[in-house]
């Protein structure tokens, strides 16, 4: 029987009975009696079987499933080495979700969808031979990063390394739109184009003139942003990879853009169909300034983008419009729309209430901790991507009179819980950053000309971390306290020092640099005084018995770290960003990302399969104490948790807010009047969240009492 005539098996029911409590208790033995289920009915019955490695990889090769190159890097000796190798660790998948999950989403199929090609240990080995490039000693590391899930390549580079017939293995995209017809037709050809081959794209619209402003002379012809994110959203649904999946894309204003309110008003429920967008995803950019008027209940003016090019000679996206906003408000030749700004503060927190959106980038936050020159001016469609960019100049004939530079995001994330159990932390989290190397060394997104370029500028990469919770919980800290917040500052300084580490190596080998490194904090040393001078070792006794046995940098340490980058510089201009860790941290049997979890026994809607659950990772009579809902916590808790990360994070990280409709009693003290979520309780949360340095906030999503989430995530791009 194959897998696509597959009847009459039990592991879904077995695994259903976990949401039916016996006796008061959650039957746990019922996940793992589906899970033995699902491998004797699903998995071995319909795996291809072969005498040994060669003659399986010899079968994938020939019949063109996978790449012949990679593998021709390595003797048959030594790839038989590194598979004795993987045998000998015994993985085993530690719920029914996470085997479920690697075998219908990405264990090689033969081409008719009868049989599986791969068992886990085959992608881990083909990820660490791919991704090694002919290095022994790296392959065999990266084999056993992945084996014991220490360390978890991004969803497209998991599951396309060494495939034949294959998407890229970067996971989004950022592009920037200038104010021109060339620069909009050639910023659609973009987006169709990185659409097709599997990413996400993050667009800014920022410096398109508003509606009404002049263009050549004729006064009030331009129609501003809203007719371009149409344009935008129908090439998304048209080019979705042949059906395989829907196109996904943000596009980004800035709020002091003329049609902020129409573009926030394009995403409502009730919006004209001329305007409404109904998959395109919306994000704000917002300044510092914005947080001042409103704090202070002022009104705000909002400013002609094609007015300001034509004064200032610079794009919009970047000007800084707080440094400069009472000299625009002062200057007669900028052309200004007046409104409250508590006015459209409260706009923004009902759109989050009713859809989840919009994103908010602190676009000021994100530059004033940037030690790279240059200024950031958008994010990704996850909202963890904020890397500096440079604009293009395109002529008649759609090509580049100036190529700037835009970005590719290559994600890739550490598992704390494991992580945390490395014999040498260090080590695991060098031999990640090779790995992320490779894949932006081998990305050569040559359609869109701009990407190009500024990935072979700045090497960027990007590593996370999923199942902050899941530790906290096995070791019994609750999300939020003094301890968790003390661990979560040393694990992300670790994290830091080792791909600086790493990075800086790989400058020495290479003789190379990122270009720009001349004129960053790297390079003239402040980057690193808050480590020199700070204070950032442990100080409870809890979190020192967590890192006891692993090397806490002192100052001293960095001290040194900083004069050698200092003489050899650094590969990568960025390094480190949190993803929203999706389907993949179920695999890694963990919490996603660094949020708490939404429900011990989470629900997950399966295509054509129906409801399949989920217990949180290690729980138990002993854990479950501390696997508090999120929809039942002080959001200001997981804030505080994620801007101890944000910290040592030169990115950002996919922070989601979880609220109820209705609130409970005593989470917040402003709640006296009634216990609906209100826009005021988004308000205060935006500005506790900015106030405490945190660079973006991506989903909010809302738990309404018809058991319903308004709000929740359904990117699959970006998940890692």
């Amino acid at each position: 029987m194959s897998l696509k005539t597959l009847t009459d098996v039990s592991y879904y029911k077995l695994n259903n009975e976990i949401n039916r409590p016996v006796n008061g208790q959650i039957p746990l033995n019922k996940d793992q009696e589906a899970l033995a289920a699902f491998f004797e009915e699903n998995v071995l019955p319909n795996t291809m079987t072969f005498t040994d490695i060669h003659e399986k990889l010899a079968y994938l090769v020939d019949h063109e499933y996978l790449e012949a190159e990679f593998l021709a890097q390595y003797s048959p000796a030594f790839i038989e080495k590194l598979y004795r190798f993987l045998e000998e660790q015994h993985f085993r998948f530690k719920s029914f979700m996470a085997a479920y999950k690697f075998y219908s989403q990405y264990a090689l199929k033969t081409n008719d969808g009868e049989y599986y090609l791969e068992t886990y240990e085959d992608r881990v080995a083909v990820n660490a031979l791919y991704f090694a490039e002919g290095d022994e000693a790296l392959a065999l590391t990266l084999a056993d990063e992945m084996i014991h899930q220490r360390y978890q390549p991004a969803t497209p580079s998991f599951l396309n390394a060494g495939r034949k017939r294959r998407g890229e293995l970067v996971s989004c995209f950022l592009i920037q739109i200038m104010d021109d017809m060339n620069s909009i037709g050639r910023g659609i050809n973009s987006a169709l184009q990185l659409s097709r081959i599997g990413g996400g794209v993050g667009i800014t619209l920022s410096n398109l003139r508003e509606a009404g402003a002049p263009i050549k002379g004729y006064e009030g012809a331009a129609s501003g942003v809203m007719p371009v994110m149409k344009l935008f959203e129908d090439s998304f649904s048209y080019s979705n990879q042949l059906g395989q999946r829907q196109g996904a894309g943000v596009v980004y204003l800035n709020v002091f853009h003329p049609d902020i309110i129409n573009f926030l008003s394009a995403k409502k429920e009730n919006a004209d169909e001329k305007i409404r967008v109904k998959t395109l995803s919306l994000g704000v950019l917002v300044p510092d300034k914005f947080y001042e008027l409103t704090r202070n209940n002022e009104e705000m003016y909002l400013f002609s983008p094609y007015s300001v090019e034509r004064v200032y000679g610079v794009p919009f996206s970047y000007l800084d419009i707080t440094a400069v906003y009472d000299k625009l408000v002062a200057d007669p030749r900028i052309k200004k729309t007046k409104l409250r700004a508590r006015d459209l503060e409260n706009e923004i927190s009902k759109l989050q209430q009713e859809s989840g959106y919009p994103y908010v980038i602190n676009i000021d936050t994100a530059n004033r901790s940037n030690p790279i020159d240059g200024k950031i001016i958008m994010s990704n469609l996850c909202s963890e991507i904020l890397q500096v960019q440079q604009p293009s100049l395109i002529n008649g004939k759609q090509e580049y009179e100036v190529l700037g530079t835009d970005i590719s995001c290559n994600l890739g994330s550490t598992n704390i819980v494991n992580l945390m159990a490395s014999p040498d932390f260090g080590r695991s989290v060098q031999a990640m950053t090779r790995a992320l190397t490779y894949v932006t060394d081998h990305s050569h997104i040559d359609v869109v000309p701009s990407i190009e370029k500024g990935n072979e500028e700045a090497h960027t990469i990007g590593l996370g971390a999923m199942g902050l919770h899941t530790y906290f919980a096995k070791n019994h800290l609750e999300y939020g306290s003094p301890e968790s917040i003390e661990f979560t500052d040393i694990y992300f300084m670790l994290l830091n020092y080792w791909t600086l580490v790493a990075s800086n190596k790989i400058a020495q080998e290479r003789e190379t640099v990122f270009v720009g490194f001349e004129k960053s904090k790297y390079a003239d040393g402040s980057y690193f005084d808050e480590y020199i001078q700070g204070q950032h070792q442990p100080q409870s006794d809890r979190v020192k018995a967590l890192f006891d046995g692993i090397f806490i940098p002192t100052a001293a340490d960095w001290q040194a770290l900083r004069d050698q980058i200092q003489a050899m510089g650094l590969y990568h201009q960025n390094r480190l960003a949190v993803a929203p860790n999706g389907s993949i941290s179920y695999i890694n049997d963990t919490s996603a990302s660094l949020h708490p979890i939404t429900r011990m026994i989470e629900e997950r809607q399966e295509k054509k399969i129906g409801k399949i659950y989920y217990p949180a990772a290690y729980l138990s009579n002993d854990t479950l104490p501390y696997y508090k809902s999120a929809y039942d916590m002080d959001m200001r808790k997981v804030i505080d948790v994620y801007a101890a990360a944000q910290k040592h994070i030169d990115q950002g990280m996919s922070l989601t807010l979880f609220m109820r409709s209705e609130i409970p009693a005593g989470l917040y003290e402003w709640k006296t009047e009634t216990a609906k979520q209100t826009t005021r309780d988004l308000n205060i949360l935006r500005h506790y969240a900015f106030n405490k340095g945190i660079k973006s906030i991506y989903y909010v999503r809302t738990f309404t009492d018809d058991n319903e989430e308004i709000g929740s995530n359904q990117c699959e791009s970006c998940v890692i």
